[in-house]
């Protein structure tokens, strides 16, 4: 895993004083005591060694906090001091981009989208790397063109390092630009991957490919019998239009420096298009994806997974309403490898099709040291082999972590669209390992959301609830109430105790699981969620302090992000979650088309209970 600081960050307590808070790491050996400092001076008498947590009832706006491990008797060496966040939250400046305009007049402007983490420079302190989306983004199932995405890498300060434009070829919709953050060569610097294609400029204006190449479709229609995104034309016939999708030319993928945002090695991208071109007619897209403009070709996945146990690979995937494609690639030694290609198509494989979600999990599910790839319905196995397929077809969510701690292993919960393939179960528990039904919901029509996680101290594990049922449910499927939360869309540990607390675009609340009720614990102004109606924050995770995550999300003007971190103390000493591989592989997907909140690989509230 990463090699980090100590992530030290100070904030108004909410009991009153200021909370100091930072990192347990994995490998601080066990007993691993803290002294803390102001302003240069130790103000701990004694070693602390409990929680990750100080509160100063003593310190002012203006101080400023290092902490220092004692091991053995030995105190180290003081970490980077940090100011006190005197609105709670760290304010990030971002550099907005110009808009600009569409081949057909349609001018555009960008905000902030989603954003993830990593350490670029390897100092042990997270960079933040930023989406800017165009205003006029399209999902698959729309024509029309659109502006090109652009990638920024800022420190924590607001300085930024470098701007990625993945040009014109490279469509902007919450389906095409799947990027991916992680050390993949192992040399303590995170690298950038992602989905490029001619035109791409890098961080250093380098251009990838043919810069003068334009691959947008014209105005043009072409005959379809999807239901998704068709029209009917004057005869009657169903069609769609092309305008503005990329439907040929080369794609590739590449991986870019860290510090700098140079592209360090491209190889064409996989899975592709085709199986034997990258310009295929309409009539070969038809008959490998089932429609001819592109809405299912283009629906692409990404992860991260340590497939040898050892090392990051970047996983690419294509499609999932019907042929499911996923690759693997290494980045070794300055050098993009591909380690497996996964096809539905291939003979053997055709009960793999159809059962992508709209994002991926990546856990070791079968407890081989090295991780699996969960697809929505099915799973891979770390050598890019089938594992299982439930049949039970695509959603629009899932879950994947020891929801059920009374059992062995990892459970994955999820939501189910087409009622054909899951028997009308809008909602299921499985075994991840096997892909087991342990217990499920009905439903008569797609199930568009629905989320695990422990809100509840009275039952072991997570609870459930998803919108095909008024109920929330216990970890065995057993309803424990006829009331659920509002939203089934985030969860985030905020406050000091171990059950999680919910999240819906920019506010934090807690279930009151005895009155049945929700309560605000946090409500920031001037600030905006992402993605429509998915109402995501750039990013939630735990990159700073103790192991409760912070809150990521853009102001109303995109000019900044901010970083809201926890105010409440806690009594639990828990490694910082960064450290957990399901955790931290979650982090890195969470951009991935409809987002979805990070889970460990463990039952957070069975480990603070010791059990």
């Amino acid at each position: 895993m990463e090699r980090l600081d100590r992530g030290v960050v100070a904030v108004p307590a909410q009991s009153g004083g200021t909370l100091v808070s930072w990192r347990l790491l994995a490998d601080d050996p066990a007993g691993t005591a803290f002294a803390i400092y102001r302003d240069g001076q130790r103000i701990t008498a004694q070693p602390l060694t409990g929680a990750t947590i100080f509160v100063d009832g003593s310190g002012g706006a203006g101080a400023r906090y290092s902490v220092a491990a004692i091991t053995g008797g030995r105190e180290g060496q003081q970490s980077a001091p940090a100011p006190v966040l005197a609105e709670g939250y760290l304010n990030v400046p971002l550099q907005l981009p110009d808009g600009g305009t569409t081949p057909t007049g349609e001018a555009y402007t960008y905000t902030a989208n989603d954003a993830s983490v990593g350490d670029l420079d390897g100092d042990g302190r997270y960079e933040l790397i930023v989406k800017w989306y165009p205003s006029n983004a399209k999902d698959n199932a729309q024509s029309g063109y659109t502006g090109p995405t652009l990638l920024d890498a800022y420190t924590l300060d607001g300085t930024r390092l470098w701007r990625i434009d993945l040009g014109r070829n490279i469509r902007s919709g919450a389906h095409y630009t799947q990027f991916m953050v992680a050390d993949f060569d192992g040399d303590g610097r995170s690298e950038l991957a992602v989905k490029t294609a001619d035109g791409t400029v890098d961080g250093t204006g380098t251009v990838i490919g043919d810069a003068s190449a334009d691959w947008r479709a014209g105005d043009a229609t072409v005959a379809s019998a999807d239901r998704t995104g068709s029209e009917t034309a004057a005869d009657g016939s169903r069609v769609a239009r092309t305008t503005g999708r990329i439907l040929s030319g080369p794609e590739y993928l590449t991986v870019f420096d860290g510090p700098t945002g140079r592209a360090l090695a491209s190889v064409p991208f996989e899975p592709r298009r085709h199986p034997e071109t990258d310009n295929p007619t309409p009539e070969q897209a038809e008959a490998t994806w089932g429609d001819k403009y592109g809405n299912r070709s283009d629906r692409m996945l990404a992860g991260v997974a340590w497939l040898d146990g050892q090392r990051p690979s970047i996983i690419m995937a294509r499609g999932y309403y019907t042929r499911t494609t996923v690759a693997a690639f290494d980045f070794r030694d300055g050098q993009l490898m591909k380690r497996w290609l996964f096809d539905s198509t291939v003979p053997g494989n055709e009960r793999f099709g159809g059962q992508g979600n709209h994002q991926l999990s990546v856990a070791d599910v079968d407890g081989d040291g090295r991780d699996e790839i969960i697809y929505g319905a099915m799973a891979l196995d770390d050598n890019g082999a089938g594992l299982w397929s439930s049949g039970m077809g695509h959603g629009d969510a899932m879950h994947v972590s020891d929801l059920d701690p009374t059992r062995p292993g990892l459970e994955k919960f999820g939501v189910h669209e087409n009622m054909r393939a899951s028997g009308n179960r809008g909602a299921a528990m499985m075994d991840a390992r096997t892909g087991e039904v342990l217990w499920s919901t009905p439903a008569q029509e797609d199930t568009g959301r629905g989320i695990a996680a422990d809100i509840d101290p009275r039952h072991p594990g997570a609870e459930s609830w998803a919108s095909n049922s008024p109920s929330l449910y216990n970890a065995k499927g057993e309803a424990i109430g006829s009331a659920k939360p509002r939203a089934a869309n985030f969860a985030i540990w905020w406050d000091g105790d171990a059950t999680r607390e919910l999240l819906d675009g920019t506010v934090i609340t807690k279930w009151d699981w005895q009155a049945a009720s929700e309560s605000t614990l946090l409500q920031p102004a001037d600030v905006a969620s992402g993605n429509g109606t998915k109402k995501n924050p750039a990013l939630s995770a735990d990159i700073l302090g103790d192991w409760r995550e912070e809150l990521i999300v853009r102001t109303e003007d995109s000019r900044a992000l901010r970083i809201y971190t926890t105010p409440y103390s806690t009594e639990h000493r828990l490694v910082t979650l960064m450290h957990d591989p399901v955790y931290r592989a979650a982090v890195a997907w969470q951009n991935t088309a409809y987002n979805q909140p990070p889970h460990p690989g463990f039952d957070l509230a069975g480990k603070v209970a010791g059990k």
